[in-house]
């Protein structure tokens, strides 16, 4: 009888910490051990974090990993199959390596290279073109890498040299219903391999991506055996035995505010760790988007290491100043309010020779309204300057899509939490982490969105209804729908037009933007790589 157990160290990488990250693996193997495992599954490029992007230019990053993994091989308490970006004659290769008594015993390079959406891989890697069986207590286990069972191929190639069970290592992104797609995926080839699939992902924020782990199995008919949770680090045991995966726990999968709301947490918390950053500072306005940020910030980091800044104008309601005030009290975070209305002041006597030379102009303008946007962006930033602090700016989709922001203004800061958030979703996630705990102040949901940079101003003075604009900006951005189709689904053409024409003319601005967490399949950053000049005219 054949019987294989197989721990899935389910870990968070960091990306070119080398030591730390093999730390963090011998961690889970002793654990794994102890355990009674046979064999360690670990995610893709595990041992340098994903994706090491340019890294990947410079042989001596290579050479570092090699180090690296001959000295994880040396000290290996039981056979690991590891991630690694490996060098040779002169190629380079997304390779995983079976490391067992104290040497590299077997090696499997990658074969499917994406370079779509936020990957890149063709720029760095050579394709592999074999496949790699590994005997484990008697069962044959066929290698994999992520994409490799994205498409046929690869675990064909794996069957026809005998395999019975695959191992994959994966560092797949999260967006919204992401695992959704993981599972038809692994059952398109389940269905014609007819094994068992072990699918261990990577976990963690890296940048703009966040890896949601959520790692699973499958038996030979698509069948769900286990399901690990979804954004944190586990290790779960596998046990494999007469041509069969044993049925072991199946986490269920958490509703589409709940994934978003962990993803935003866990893409704050490893940014700012990882970085080095103490803290966070936030500018308030009363609005929904910079509350739903400062509830984000506060359950990713702790009250303590955050800062809510309220900068109130002339033009501030009373209501704003009233809810901030209600929702710190109930965080418990520091806060501060420092009243721009002088700088206003200043700023206009400064300017008043130059505009004058300028001839006449109306009474209130852009000008004035951005001015104080970039008022409370200076003062924020000084503030991150004196404290070591990262500024999280609290820019929506909806905003970035049509430039409804501010340069040097509100955009300015270090990251930008919600960037990849729909205004009509920040309204959901806000309703949701309510029902969590009552944090948000309810006036602050049900009022009119405003920026409150004049007199009675709301959102809707520029854009069209939120509904409407997301619903334009998700077909031309996320579906690549042309205007002609948008309008045919039966939004109006003027709406339209006006959406698609701001969403064009204001690429120069996105550019300048922070780098901000992706949670949808499409978000204006890795994924997004249209030029700033252009002619082109859309199709009406």
């Amino acid at each position: 009888m054949s019987r294989l157990r197989i721990a899935v160290a389910q870990f968070n990488a960091h990306v070119g910490d080398l030591a730390g990250n093999a730390a963090r693996i011998m961690e889970f193997a002793a654990r794994a051990r102890d355990g009674g495992a046979d064999v360690m599954l670990t995610p893709e490029l595990g041992l340098c974090g994903y994706p090491p992007e340019d890294l990947l230019l410079r042989p001596d990053f290579y050479r570092a990993c090699a180090v690296q993994l001959e000295a994880l091989a040396r000290q290996a308490p039981l056979p690991m199959v590891i991630g690694y970006p490996e060098a040779s004659d002169g190629e380079f290769f997304n390779a995983a390596a079976l490391l067992s008594e104290g040497r590299v015993a077997a090696n499997y390079r990658k074969r499917r290279l994406p370079s779509y959406e936020v990957f890149n891989e063709e720029r760095y890697f050579a394709e592999g073109h074999k496949a790699c069986l590994v005997e484990l207590n008697g069962v044959q286990c066929g290698l994999a890498i992520c994409a490799d069972l994205w498409g046929p191929g690869a675990a064909e190639a794996a069957v026809q040299s005998g395999a019975e069970l695959m191992l994959t290592l994966n560092a797949s992104p999260f967006h919204a219903n992401k695992q959704v797609r993981r599972y038809e995926v692994l059952r398109q080839r389940l269905a014609v391999t007819g094994i068992p699939v072990i699918y261990a992902n990577l976990v963690g924020g890296q940048d703009e991506l966040v890896f949601d782990g959520a790692s699973f199995a499958m038996d030979g008919q698509g069948r769900l055996t286990h399901q690990l949770p979804a954004f944190v680090e586990a290790l779960e045991f596998i046990d494999y035995a007469d041509g069969h995966l044993l049925p072991g726990r199946i986490i269920e999968p958490q509703q589409r505010e709940a994934e978003v709301y962990a993803a935003l947490k866990l893409g704050v918390a490893d940014y700012l760790g990882k970085n080095g950053f103490p803290g966070a500072i936030i500018g308030l306005s009363g609005g929904i988007d910079s509350a739903l940020t400062l509830a984000i910030a506060v359950d990713a980091l702790g009250a303590d290491k955050v800062r809510a800044v309220m900068m109130p104008s002339p033009w501030t309601a009373q209501m704003s100043l009233d809810d901030s005030r209600e929702m710190v009290k109930r965080l418990g975070v520091q806060y501060d309010e420092i009243p721009i209305a002088a700088a206003m002041e200043q700023f206009a006597v400064l300017l008043a020779p130059t505009f004058a030379a300028l001839g006449p102009k109306p009474d209130w303008d852009t000008t004035d309204e951005n001015l104080q946007a970039r008022i409370r962006g200076m003062l924020l930033m000084a503030i991150s300057n004196r404290t070591g602090r990262i500024v999280l700016t609290t820019g929506n989709k909806s905003e970035m899509a049509v430039g409804y922001a501010t340069l040097y203004g509100d955009m300015a800061g270090g990251f930008a939490v919600i960037k990849d958030v729909a205004k009509t979703f920040v309204y959901q996630l806000a309703q949701w982490r309510n029902g969590v705990s009552d944090v948000i102040p309810h006036n602050i949901i049900s009022r009119p969105p405003s920026a409150e940079l004049k007199p009675d101003q709301t959102d809707q003075d520029t854009l069209p209804p939120y509904e409407v604009l997301d619903a334009i900006i998700e077909a031309y951005m996320e579906r690549d729908e042309s205007p002609r189709q948008i309008i045919a689904s039966g939004i109006s053409e003027a709406d339209v037009r006006k959406v698609v024409g701001m969403l064009r003319k204001n690429e120069y601005k996105r550019r300048q933007a922070p780098v901000g967490i992706r949670v949808t399949q499409r978000g204006f950053g890795k994924d997004w790589r249209y030029p700033i000049t252009s002619r082109y005219s859309d199709e009406y």
